[in-house]
């Protein structure tokens, strides 16, 4: 039987929806840079015709907080890389080695949104697409974790199928330190992963977890050393990589404290990274899927995936209705006291006496404000 009724290479289309204008260059930051790579083979090897899709947010100087334009250059990137026949997976990173994100521009958000409601409810359509777009990318997706993942940069890593990290990175959630909710996704996808008092404390406590801490846990799937001393790799020393009891409970990946933290931290500052070992276990898992049946392997992640999209899908609308309001109220005091941090010296309102004013029934108006927020540091005499 003939099949030249059959579509030719040149005839097939092009269903994506966005590309690359919502992109940049490593050299142009704020932006997303989108890269393709070619699959390679446990060897090195590329091989013909597959590649690697990686997303990288690149805003270094800001900890790669996402801007309002990296938010539509993510969407674009994963919708792209689901669409594009030639990629086997995405990674999802970020450039430089402290952060993979932190959560959304505060400077935009503290000097442009805050009092705007609707320009905020506008950003979160944008925000949730970022998100949906993750979820429903037609290829696995990996975040590989170069440094701090919180607030919203845990949110859009949870989105993702698995996480790799280093092991100098920590987890977790900022928002009501700061004026908000974690309501981006990690009050829909940490109970998944978390049991439902680990869940509730990560968001609320506003602490920071560490790698290894978070794998004992079960939230990402791999931990790769990053720090090299005379040549060799080492754990990070600002963790406890030893399992014992102390005062009842199980001590291990927890960030050390006091004068052990700090010897960590001057040790830390003398060491170099190298993301050798992390790209390795990065490669590894790509080169898993690859040799997997392509419609087997995305059944099977949308079957798992079905679970978290199921309480973010029911809760991704009324969560952005309530934290645009939140943009007049809450929000406004928290992203503009983390804004004037430099001027204040403290990135958190008063929260004591935010607590009292409203006891006594105080409207939120212009004094209720000044009477929480930090006052200006005095200048150093000359």
């Amino acid at each position: 039987m003939s099949l030249d009724w059959m579509p030719k290479d040149n005839e097939l289309k092009d269903h994506g929806t966005g590309g690359e204008q919502f992109w940049g260059s490593m050299d142009k930051p704020p932006c997303v840079v989108y890269e393709k790579k070619p699959l390679k083979d446990p060897g090195g090897k590329a091989v013909d015709g597959l590649a690697v899709a990686w997303v990288w947010l690149n805003n270094p100087k800001q900890y790669n907080s996402y801007t309002t334009g990296m938010v539509k250059g993510v969407t674009a990137a994963f919708r792209n890389a689901g669409l594009d026949r030639s990629v086997v997976a995405v990674v999802f990173t970020a450039v430089g080695d402290k952060a993979f994100c932190t959560g959304g521009n505060t400077k935009e958000y503290s000097e442009y949104y805050s009092s705007r409601p609707n320009e905020y409810g506008e950003y979160m359509d944008l925000f949730n697409g970022m998100v949906d777009a993750i979820l429903n990318c037609k290829k696995p997706t990996v975040c590989r974790v170069n440094g701090m993942r919180i607030a919203g940069g845990q949110e859009i890593g949870l989105a993702c199928d698995l996480t790799i990290s280093s092991d100098l990175a920590i987890f977790g959630q900022a928002g009501p330190k700061h004026g908000s909710a974690p309501d981006g996704g990690s009050t829909d996808f940490l109970p998944w992963f978390l049991s439902i008092e680990d869940a509730l404390w990560n968001c609320v406590s506003c602490e920071m977890w560490s790698a290894y801490k978070m794998k004992l846990k079960g939230l990402i799937t791999k931990v790769a050393p990053v720090l090299k001393k005379d040549g060799a790799f080492i754990r990070n020393p600002a963790v406890v990589t030893d399992t014992y009891v102390a005062d009842g409970e199980i001590v291990y990946g927890e960030l050390k404290r006091g004068d052990e933290g700090a010897k960590a931290r001057e040790l830390l500052a003398s060491l170099t990274t190298d993301f050798e070992l992390l790209d390795k276990e990065v490669n590894a898992v790509v080169w898993r899927f690859a040799n997997l049946f392509p419609s087997c392997l995305m059944k099977s992640i949308d079957g798992i995936r079905a679970k978290k999209k199921f309480f973010w899908d029911q809760m991704k609308l009324p969560n952005r209705h309530w934290l645009a309001a939140n943009m007049s109220g809450e929000a406004l005091l928290g992203f503009g006291a983390f804004n004037t941090k430099k001027l204040t010296g403290t990135d958190v309102i008063d929260f004591v006496k935010f607590r009292q004013l409203v006891a006594a029934g105080k409207p939120l108006d212009d004094a209720f404000f000044g009477q929480v927020l930090g006052k200006p540091k005095e200048k150093a005499a000359a």
